[in-house]
């Protein structure tokens, strides 16, 4: 990948005699700002949304309900989204990045450092909520830290299944949650068919984790996210409620992680086999391309007179 400095360097034009200070600081590395973009904006999507799940399940209703934890989410990743979007696309999400992978929008070598910076800034948000509300969730719970049962607080951190869930059914629930939210977000990113306008990118998105939630989320909490739920997963595990984290419902805890990716490659593909595939070329593009060939063959037709002057 071109280096940044140089990109910058080359690409801006600047008064004869004004130099472009910089932060000693800045870091050229191109690997290196995306993995620090996804970490931070994957950490304040999560601060937020797992905040206003402790709100609501410590404050047992009287600081917000069900509604609150989507408009946590929802907004959360517009934040996210805003911190981090320029940079390294704000995917927050590891079925995302795997999707982007799939459909050629990322390269895979880039896989695992989003995967590592997902993990590691749920990871950091899910202590720092545990800090924030510790008083509030031993307050509410009795110091007793339990996955199931009236005062269960393991669900502020991770997802779980409804209890009349089965396996199956879950596992198409995170499927299905997954793919429309992949589906949406093909469409959102599609420039040839009605995008969200520009700048307000951020906004659509969170509305779309809006919608969700409040669609698709009572079955098991709409993780739809492999990483958003598994870092929090193995903090409460060390934190105290042990290894009942990965054994309640019926050991639900490798269906968040693997049916999301599913999802979204089949969310994705159904968007692009149904509506991307058919789009018209339009006269612009036409010409552009036309443009560009003859760009192309003009050296070539060079090449030749030059040739033929020679011959002669």
């Amino acid at each position: 990948m071109k280096d940044l400095g140089q990109s910058v360097d080359l690409g801006v034009s600047r008064p004869k005699g004004v130099n472009v200070i910089r932060s000693k600081v800045w870091i050229k590395n191109e690997l290196v700002r995306v993995g620090l973009a996804e970490s931070l904006c994957t950490y304040v999507m999560m601060v937020f949304g797992l905040g206003s799940v402790a709100q609501v399940v410590t404050g047992q209703g009287a600081f917000g309900q069900y509604l609150s934890i989507n408009l946590g989410f929802g907004l959360g990743v517009a934040m996210g989204v805003h911190v981090g979007g320029k940079v390294s696309g704000a995917h927050m999400n590891a079925a995302v990045s795997f999707t982007m992978c799939a459909f050629g929008r990322l390269a895979w070598k880039m896989l695992p450092l989003y995967v590592f910076a997902q993990l590691l800034g749920s990871f950091l948000a899910a202590g720092t909520i545990y800090g924030v509300y510790y008083d509030a969730i031993n307050d509410y719970c009795g110091g007793n830290l339990t996955v199931t049962g009236v005062r269960a607080t393991a669900g502020i951190f991770a997802t779980y299944p409804a209890p009349y869930l089965s396996l199956l059914a879950g596992f198409i629930d995170q499927v299905f949650g997954t793919a429309m939210l992949l589906l949406c977000l093909m469409a959102l990113s599609d420039q040839k068919n009605k995008p969200a306008a520009a700048g307000s990118e951020p906004f659509a998105v969170g509305l779309l984790v809006l919608l969700i939630g409040i669609s698709l989320g009572s079955n098991s909490g709409y993780a739809i996210n492999p990483t958003r739920d598994i870092a929090p997963r193995v903090f409460t595990a060390i934190a105290g409620w042990g290894v009942d984290v990965f054994r309640s419902g019926n050991g639900w805890w490798w269906v968040p992680l693997v049916a999301p990716p599913i999802g979204g490659v089949l969310g994705a593909g159904l968007y692009k086999a149904l509506v991307e595939l058919h789009h018209p070329v339009l006269p612009e593009q036409v010409r552009r391309l036309t443009h560009e060939l003859e760009e192309e063959t003009a050296p070539l037709e060079k090449q030749n007179n030059i040739c033929a002057d020679v011959c002669v």
